[in-house]
C-alpha cells in the first residue's frame, strides 16, 4: 500500500477492491494516510484532512480506521497505552519505537527472527507476531549538569 503517488481515483479503487463503500471522507482519510507512506496517529490524519477538507470530525476518522483495519488496508500498532499508530504498510515487519520523539520506524521482517514461541491456549492459532522495541535516545554524558 507504499505509493506516495497514489490519486484520490486510486484511493477509491482500493476502497472498492477491498469492499470498503468508498464515501468521500473515507477517500480523504485514506488518501492522507496512503499518500504519507508514514506512520500516522488518528490526531495527525484527522489535521492533515482538515486542512483541505474541515468537516471530516474525529468520530469519523476513528471509524474509517478501523474500518481500514477490518479489511486489511492498515495496521494498527499499538505503542503505549492510548497511543496508536495507524500503519499503510501491511506487509509483514515490526518496528522501532523512540519513546522520546515518538516517532516509529519499520524493521524488516528479515531482520528480526522469533525463534520460538510459548504453547497456544487450545482452540487457538496464530494469527500473526507484531514486535515493537521500544528505544531512547541516549544522553551526551558532557551535556549533563553536574550537581
Amino acid at each position: 500500500m507504499q505509493n506516495p503517488a497514489m490519486s484520490k481515483q486510486q484511493v477509491l479503487e482500493v476502497l472498492r477492491d477491498a469492499g470498503v463503500n468508498p464515501t468521500s471522507q473515507r477517500v480523504e482519510i485514506g488518501f492522507v494516510l496512503f499518500s504519507a507512506c508514514a506512520h500516522l496517529s488518528a490526531e495527525e490524519i484527522m489535521q492533515r484532512v482538515n486542512a483541505d477538507y474541515p468537516v471530516v470530525s474525529k468520530a469519523t476518522v476513528y471509524n474509517t480506521l478501523g474500518i481500514f483495519a477490518e479489511h486489511g488496508l492498515v495496521r494498527e500498532v499499538i505503542v503505549e497505552p492510548g497511543k496508536v499508530f495507524y500503519d499503510p504498510n501491511v506487509s509483514p515487519h515490526h518496528h522501532f519505537y523512540y519513546v522520546d520523539s515518538g516517532e516509529l520506524v519499520d524493521i524488516p521482517a528479515h531482520d528480526l527472527q522469533v525463534r520460538s514461541l510459548p504453547d497456544l491456549p487450545e482452540d487457538t492459532e496464530l494469527q500473526q507476531v507484531d514486535i515493537v522495541i521500544r528505544l531512547r535516545r541516549k544522553t551526551n554524558s558532557s551535556t549533563v549538569a553536574r550537581a
